[in-house]
């Protein structure tokens, strides 16, 4: 017969009262978030002013798989452009299909082309549940091939993240190369419907922020679910102590493998809602330079808090849309300062100067006073 001690009984309470204690918070942080992107943001901007919160959204869910990525994974992604690109081009090709009509082939392919048909690898995306499946699983497929040889050569640190750069850069170069069937440089412009519905019209356009912006809840949920599961545990792990990890039986590849997937998944995601909410996709948008933006803005809001890279990621792309229009020559050096100010000064981002303030406020251990212990005890 086994008896329960006060003291396991008490730590039991302690960890219910936790739990439902975070589990409220969590809660009500979802619903904070709801109400102010799908009522306040609406009520208080412009058809305009939306539509720019609807991109910077974008950059956002891009963020979350870099927090999960960067944040817990250590895996420094600076490509995450090709799988954003990915997706939105994937995106585009059958919304231009669309565009163009039965037995059409896109503007761009009259323009530049002599294809009086589409190209074979175009055809299959003139299915609306292949091109909206490809969005996602295309990026989340290239990710597990390049993932499998990189990991399981144990390529990280530095070397990983110069290697997804290049990725990024040989990309670009292959879309520009492309120009009769990719539209090169210029990419894919004047997409104007969004399966059925007229981007035109602003009430469509509110339709497809309201998407977004439901999208990025749903994976801010998902994120979250992974990073306090099991799994988010192994990959603190691998992130910390690789060898270790891999004496206990894991294999740390796989571990990181998947990260890398999911975050290839929802950048996917982020590329092809970003197509209607701008009507473009190109290579300016998912070369290098894009993507060290993308990991900026993780980076200053906090790339361990998915709150906090959210943000961040949000409050960079405004800041590019607002200074740039002012600063247009100075404002990469200033976002270049801003990245390194970040990881030099404050690694956790914005989101730990909460954690660092509550530190300073609770007073030390050793400032308080030491409880006496009974007699019989101090023996």
């Amino acid at each position: 017969m086994t008896t329960t001690t006060p003291v396991a009984t008490k730590t039991k309470q302690l960890t219910g009262v936790k739990g439902r204690f975070a589990a409220t918070r969590t809660a009500a942080g979802f619903a904070a978030g709801a109400v102010v992107l799908f009522a306040v943001a609406p009520l208080a901007l412009s058809d305009f002013r939306l539509g720019l919160l609807a991109k910077y959204l974008c950059t956002a869910m891009v963020a979350v798989g870099i927090c999960l990525a960067w944040g817990r994974g250590g895996l420094l992604t600076l490509g995450q452009g090709v799988f954003f690109g990915l997706g939105g081009y994937a995106m585009a090709m059958h919304l231009k299909i669309a565009d163009a009509g039965p037995g059409q082939v896109p503007d761009f392919m009259q323009l530049y082309g002599t294809a009086t048909e589409l190209p074979w690898w175009w055809r299959p995306f003139a299915n609306p549940g292949f091109a909206l499946a490809a969005t996602v699983l295309l990026p989340m497929a290239v990710a597990a091939i390049l993932g499998s040889f990189i990991f399981r050569r144990r390529v990280k640190g530095a070397y990983f993240a110069i290697l997804s750069q290049a990725l990024a850069a040989a990309f670009a170069i292959w879309l520009i190369g492309q120009q009769a069937t990719t539209g090169g440089t210029n990419g894919l412009t004047d997409i104007q419907g969004f399966f059925g519905y007229d981007l035109d019209d602003p009430v469509n356009q509110r339709m497809v922020y309201f998407v977004i912006a439901a999208a990025l809840l749903l994976l801010i949920a998902l994120a979250r679910q992974l990073i306090h599961s099991r799994y988010g545990e192994l990959l603190v792990a691998v992130r910390d102590s690789e060898e270790r990890v891999r004496f206990l039986g894991y294999n740390p590849a796989n571990v990181k493998l998947v990260a890398y997937v999911v975050a290839a998944g929802m950048a996917g995601l982020a590329g092809a809602l970003f197509v209607p909410a701008v009507g473009i996709i190109s290579p300016a948008l998912i070369g290098i330079v894009p993507s060290i933006e993308l990991v900026i803005g993780a980076a200053v809001g906090g790339r361990a808090s998915l709150v906090g890279a959210v943000l961040g990621a949000v409050g960079v792309a405004w800041a590019k849309t607002a200074l740039s229009e002012e600063f247009p020559a100075a404002w990469t050096y200033f976002q270049g300062l801003l990245f390194i100010v970040a990881l030099g000064f404050l690694p956790g981002g914005l989101a730990s100067l909460v954690g660092i303030v509550r530190r300073r406020r609770t007073p030390k251990a050793t400032d308080e006073p030491t409880p006496a212990l009974p007699v019989g005890e101090a023996a």
